[in-house]
């Protein structure tokens, strides 16, 4: 699965300082973990590194926007997580000025009330439907 670009300069301020955030990242993921055991984080001049397995792919991508989604974090490396290939299509999209949950189901899926839909699948990384912020990452699935 590789590296995950992510702006370093947004995002939920998780951590104060580099030295705390894996620790704080860590806390952060379990709190409302997706599924992901054995989890560790290393984070090294804004790239985090995630160490973990999972059965579910999806999972490991909501474990991948909820870390890099925090403000301070670059990228994300997965490459020592255990994890099965993602079989269906999913749609990494980034947030844009003037987007709401509603207006990208519109435009994604062509209907709208399918906002629900986007809230569900990102429950981890976003916390209520009405507060998004240009920057954030999330995952369409397009089946």
């Amino acid at each position: 699965m590789g590296l995950f670009d992510f702006a370093k300069n947004i995002g939920n301020k998780i951590f104060g300082d580099e030295k705390e955030a894996p620790e704080k990242l860590k806390k952060h993921i379990e709190e409302d973990n997706p599924g992901i055991e054995d989890l560790e984080i290393q984070v090294e001049d804004g790239v985090a590194t995630i160490v973990g397995k999972t059965d579910d792919p999806s999972a490991l991508e909501k474990v991948v926007l909820m870390t890099g989604n925090a403000m301070g974090i670059e990228e994300v490396n997965v490459d020592a997580v255990e994890a099965p290939e993602q079989t269906e299509e999913v749609l990494y999209y980034e947030i844009v000025k003037g987007d709401s949950l509603w207006k990208i189901a519109k435009n994604i899926y062509g209907d709208g009330n399918q906002y629900k839909k986007i809230f569900e699948e990102n429950r981890e990384v976003i916390k209520d439907p009405d507060l998004i912020f240009p920057g954030q990452k999330i995952r369409l699935p397009m089946a």
